[in-house]
This record gives structure tokens, C-alpha cells and sequence, in this order.
């Protein structure tokens, strides 16, 4: 059983925003992994939206990014799933828009929805699948946490992709499920072997 994860924020407001981005591949994953006949059921008990294929079982938390781990939390203890089967597939500004990372266990790099999980499940074991939202083309990314004014951390998330780069965007998370795929046929190595 391998728990996937999706992070992001539930409603029309966030919809479509950078910091939505994990809710867009477990969404595109859900339809590739189930076609047509998967349905997404919200669970209040577990205060996520939940969509099962087969072994896997797609999450969408709706406890709002910072509060994630709430929902992961819970429904781990559902399905039993140790830290080693929960994959969490989150925005990463300080990756330039279309990179992804893949890694095991470490800290949070200041991803509050990672805190959560982390605080939550007890351990750092668990897989996460990062793509990046930052600038991209540029050669740079956004300006690091660090240096740049919480405020506008906020403001750079919660915006929406931009038409001039609306072609990666598409190409992220098309990119996001592939990683995934190869992550669950071929294994988690092969899976960082190729994107990282």
C-alpha cells in the first residue's frame, strides 16, 4: 500500500495557484491510475479527499498547507502504512519552475506543509517529490526564503502561473506524474536516477 500525497490548499480561491501544484499531479494521477471510474470521496473523519487505485491510495489534505500532516496522520493510521509508504508531493520555491527533486527522509527546507507531515507522522522517513515553482528560465530562483520578505513568499505561492509560463507549468506536472509512475513500477531509485 503506498499512501501518495498531494499538498495544497482546498477551495476555488487557491485553485490553480503555485502552491496547488501537488494537488494537480495527485489529480492527474488519480485519472491515469484509475481512467475514468476513480472517484474522489471527502472523508471528514480524515479531512482529506481521498481517491483509491488499486494498492495506492491518492490524498488531497484539506486541513489547509500548514496543517497537512493532520490529515496524513490520520489516514496513515487507517490504511497502517509506515512513514516508508506515505510519498508527499509538494511546490518547492527554491527549485526553478519544471525541476523536480526526489528524496527520502531530511528536514523541511522551510516547506510549512512538510513540517506538518514531519511533526505529525513522528518521523522524516517518508518520500517527497518537489517541483519547482520558482523563476526558471532566468538561470535563478526566486530570491531564497532567507532573503526574501515573508510577505512576499506568500504573495509568490498563492499567485497563479503566468501566461508566459503556462507551457512549463503543464510540462511540471505532466513531469510530476511521470516521476511518480517510474517511482511506483520501477522503484523510488530509478525514479531520482532520472530527475535528479
Amino acid at each position: 500500500m503506498k499512501l501518495i500525497v498531494g499538498l495544497g490548499n482546498p477551495g476555488d480561491k487557491y485553485k490553480d495557484t503555485r502552491h496547488n501544484v501537488g494537488f494537480m499531479v495527485v489529480d492527474k494521477l488519480a485519472h491515469e491510475l484509475g481512467g475514468a471510474d476513480i472517484q474522489w470521496e471527502r472523508s471528514s473523519k480524515h479531512k482529506a479527499s481521498i481517491a483509491k487505485a488499486g494498492e495506492v491510495v491518492l490524498v488531497k489534505p484539506e486541513t489547509f498547507m500548514n496543517a497537512s500532516g493532520i490529515a496524513v496522520k490520520s489516514i496513515a493510521a487507517f490504511y497502517k502504512a509506515l512513514p516508508e509508504d506515505v510519498w508527499v508531493i509538494h511546490d518547492d520555491l527554491d527549485l526553478p519552475l519544471g525541476k523536480i527533486r526526489i528524496r527520502t527522509g531530511g528536514a523541511s527546507a522551510g516547506h510549512h506543509g512538510i513540517d506538518s507531515v514531519i511533526k505529525e507522522l513522528g518521523s522524516d522517513k517518508f518520500t517527497r517529490i518537489r517541483l519547482g515553482i520558482g523563476k526558471g528560465k532566468s538561470g535563478s530562483t526566486v530570491v531564497a526564503d532567507r532573503q526574501l520578505h515573508q510577505s512576499s513568499v506568500i504573495r509568490f505561492v498563492l499567485s497563479r502561473f503566468g501566461q508566459s509560463e503556462a507551457g512549463e507549468f503543464k510540462h511540471l506536472v505532466k513531469r510530476g506524474v511521470e516521476a511518480v509512475r517510474i517511482a511506483l513500477f520501477k522503484g523510488v531509485d530509478q525514479a531520482m536516477n532520472r530527475f535528479n
